[in-house]
């Protein structure tokens, strides 16, 4: 399937949930804010939301700095 991550597009696998396309793009370590065709996922339901061909997402990182 083709969906779009931060405005590109990315081939993965039928069926990956939010939860693995972290795993996929080694975020799952870090803090990330999911939004999901512009609906922002809560934490507890990146491991049983599916994503679907042509979904957009962007995946936010709070980065420190000053």
């Amino acid at each position: 399937m083709v969906v779009q991550v931060n405005g590109k597009s990315n081939e993965l696998p039928e069926n990956m949930t939010i939860a693995q396309l972290l795993t996929h793009f080694e975020l799952d370590k870090k803090v990330v804010i999911v939004e999901l065709n512009e609906m922002i996922i809560d934490k507890d339901h990146h491991a049983n939301t599916t994503i679907k061909d042509g979904d957009k997402l962007e995946l936010v990182q709070f980065v420190g700095g000053g």
